[in-house]
């Protein structure tokens, strides 16, 4: 095991990573990132509690897939932005216009590095 040093990027406090997924049709990729910057970006920054979020984008074939990856120090800080049940995606009044699906749920990660 290596001892820590004084200029390590760890942090004492624990950070959480919640990852969703959701793909659009190619053709609905730049609305979708657009729409997705006005809601769940910003509803995430505007949580207490949020660390950060980064989305990623890919095309493949007809479709655009996103990975919305929010950075948050507690399970705590997520209820506030979640609600209660942390495992069930948040969804938008218009992501039925853009989204082939709803996936139910979200993942949450342990930051080990950062």
């Amino acid at each position: 095991m290596h001892a820590r040093s004084k200029h390590s990027t760890r942090s004492d406090r624990p950070l959480v990573a919640r990852v969703w997924h959701g793909a659009t049709p190619a053709s609905q990729g730049d609305a979708y990132a657009a729409y997705l910057e006005e809601t769940g970006v910003k509803d995430c920054r505007g949580t207490p509690g949020n660390r950060g979020v980064q989305v990623l984008r890919r095309t493949m074939g007809g479709e655009t897939h996103f990975l919305f990856i929010s950075f948050w120090e507690s399970m705590g800080a997520i209820r506030s932005f979640a609600g209660v049940d942390v495992d069930q995606a948040r969804y938008y009044p218009e992501d039925r216009k853009y989204l082939l699906a709803l996936e139910p749920t979200v993942s949450h990660y342990e930051v080990v590095e950062r």
